[in-house]
């Protein structure tokens, strides 16, 4: 028993973190309840119950042997039942019948009690009582698990289905210690005024957004805003892995906490007022724009179905993340070789994180934003504080930002670790290995086109179009965006009307309102096309290359990937004359 002791005694929070994440871990089920009952009987509290309760797991490789398992967990409970008294809660006994332990019964009110505040954390899932105190700290979502705690986790679950599989309800099980109290119950379950709403502090939308999901909130950019060089703010795209938190500007705090633990705060007004502001245009793309285009053109992808416009452009207005990890302590001049990343995390617990050579670079432009196109940050991009790392995939961009963590490693969030990566065109799913691929930072270089009309010359709105590129006939305007990660600037883009057996060149236009700020091309570039009609075929094509000469992949199937991450081939439009 002493080497199981050693065994769970040494045990780092990075490995039991990478079991929560994978869902390796196994126990046998006649395991369960009697972790549970040592637990909640023998109390966190006492050193024994924790040396005595850390063998528990460590009991997995005597499972072909069911029955002296079970006998050595129930000696265990008798003698630690003998020695220490148990817990004082609002609860009923277990009893035996019929050679079988009655589950311990909870009230609501109970369960209540163990909320984010308290010193043990419950949750209820289903007619199950669950103290999860030491499944926080190696929880993949980080302490998002905190929003449920002290009630119900069923909502939140059905938010995050990731949790819908076995193997996470065995790990959940783990932590079972009796059941909700019939008396609480309303036709066999816990009532529903007992959950609360994640999302009732989400804003109004405008309703030109195209939804792709409500709660979480996921929209795309419609093509009156994607036609425009700085999309307005209402048009933005909107990207939410969870709910939009409740975060009162007056009282909200950014801790920067250096590689030896030292932390430093600041209020939003402290960073106002004592660092030098800077505005930055720059472009925002989702990891996922496009997936929709991968799918049709080559395999089903998980993720939302995005089009074309999971992508946007503003100017963002802040200060420099490196001079506020300068003030902090972080020697930037001189940055010590274990410093390699520097991590954040949201209000509402999301996380990433970017190399640290981006975070600190002079010319990398990375801002901590409190005003997007020279207006308070909307809730939904942030307000009212958010992270910009232009170039790098939006992903690493996290709003609502409340900590700064300067690491010798990445975040260890699901969406640093698992989520935003790309594998080989024959890589499934359920075989991928997440620790094999790089997360994504950098994006390629992207185009699409936004949009595509016919004009006629009995049109003086038309007119005046055509008499700029030199025609007198009916013709066709071509327009889209061009994108390209790293601040790599587009040099060309290039058309075709026939599906990519002739090509022309793009008109490249200028930003409007002026040049873009920043050190790089951070921004999109916007393109047009006028060609006759007369010479357009049935299929519109558009690919870009960036100034390293970087361009398109034709075809999708080479570049497949199950999450449809980076989808960048050829975008195709089919066209259809009409009359005029």
């Amino acid at each position: 028993m002493s080497v199981g002791v050693e065994r769970a005694s040494v045990k780092s929070r990075n490995v039991m973190k990478e079991e929560f994440a994978d869902a390796y871990v196994t126990k046998p089920r006649h395991l369960y309840e009697t972790s549970g009952f040592l637990k909640h009987y023998l109390g966190r509290q006492s050193s024994l119950s924790q040396c005595l309760y850390s063998t528990v797991p460590t009991c997995k490789n005597l499972a072909s042997n069911k029955r002296r398992v079970f006998g050595a967990s129930l000696s265990l409970f008798t003698f630690a039942a003998a020695v220490i008294y148990a817990p004082t809660v609002q609860a009923e006994a277990p009893t035996e019948h019929d050679g079988h332990f009655k589950p311990t019964t909870f009230r609501l009110d109970e369960v209540r009690k163990h909320g984010r505040n308290a010193e043990e954390k419950w949750i209820t899932k289903g007619n199950k009582v669950y103290n999860i105190t030491d499944w926080i700290p190696g929880h993949p979502g980080g302490e998002v698990i905190l929003r449920a705690v002290g009630g119900p986790v069923d909502q939140y679950w059905n938010i995050f289905t990731i949790h819908k599989k076995q193997d996470v309800y065995d790990i959940l099980d783990t932590f079972y210690i009796g059941e909700v109290d019939p008396r609480d119950l309303v036709d066999g379950r816990v009532p529903v005024e007992h959950v609360d709403d994640p999302f009732k502090n989400d804003p109004k939308r405008d309703d030109r957004l195209i939804v792709h999901s409500a709660r979480p909130f996921n929209s795309e950019t419609p093509a009156e805003g994607l036609n425009a060089y700085i999309t307005p703010d209402d048009l933005f795209y909107v990207r939410q892995h969870m709910w939009v938190p409740d975060v009162d500007e007056a009282k909200h705090k950014l801790v920067v906490e250096l590689a030896d633990g030292e932390e430093k705060e600041y209020s939003l007004d402290d960073i106002k007022r004592n660092f030098k502001e800077v505005s930055v245009t720059a472009t925002l793309q989702c990891s996922g724009n496009r997936r929709k285009h991968m799918t049709e053109e080559s395999r089903s992808t998980n993720g939302l179905q995005w089009d074309a416009g999971a992508i946007s452009t503003a100017e963002w207005t802040g200060v420099r993340l490196r001079d506020i990890l300068k003030d902090a302590g972080v020697p930037i001049d001189d940055l010590p070789q274990d410093i390699k990343h520097v991590q954040f995390v949201g209000a509402e617990a999301y996380g990433a994180s970017i190399p640290a050579a981006k975070a600190i670079d002079p010319l990398g432009d990375v801002l901590l934003v409190y005003k997007m196109n020279n207006k308070p940050l909307a809730l939904d991009h942030g307000h009212p504080l958010r992270l910009v790392v232009p170039g790098t995939v939006a992903a690493r961009s996290v709003k609502w930002l409340n900590r700064i963590r300067v690491s010798d490693e990445e975040s260890p969030s699901q969406w640093q670790r698992r989520d935003y990566k790309c594998f080989g065109p024959n890589v499934a799913a359920g075989t991928a290995d997440w620790d094999s691929a790089p997360a994504i930072q950098e994006t390629p270089v992207q185009s699409a086109i936004t949009s595509l009309r016919d004009i006629t010359p009995h049109s003086p709105r038309d007119g005046k179009l055509l008499q700029v590129y030199g025609l007198e006939e009916d013709s066709i305007a071509v327009e889209g965006y061009s994108f390209a990660g790293g601040g790599r600037a587009i040099i060309r883009v290039d058309v075709s009307a026939d599906g990519g057996r002739s090509w022309q060149q793009a008109e490249l236009l200028p930003p409007e309102g002026g040049a873009a700020k920043g050190a790089k091309a951070w921004a999109w570039t916007r393109w047009r096309w006028v060609l006759p009609r007369a010479q357009a075929g049935r299929c519109f094509v558009v690919k870009a290359v960036d100034e390293a000469y970087n361009t398109q992949a034709g075809e999708y199937e080479a570049n497949y990937n199950f999450r449809g991450n980076l989808t960048s081939s050829w975008h195709r439009v089919g066209y259809r004359a009409k009359v005029l």
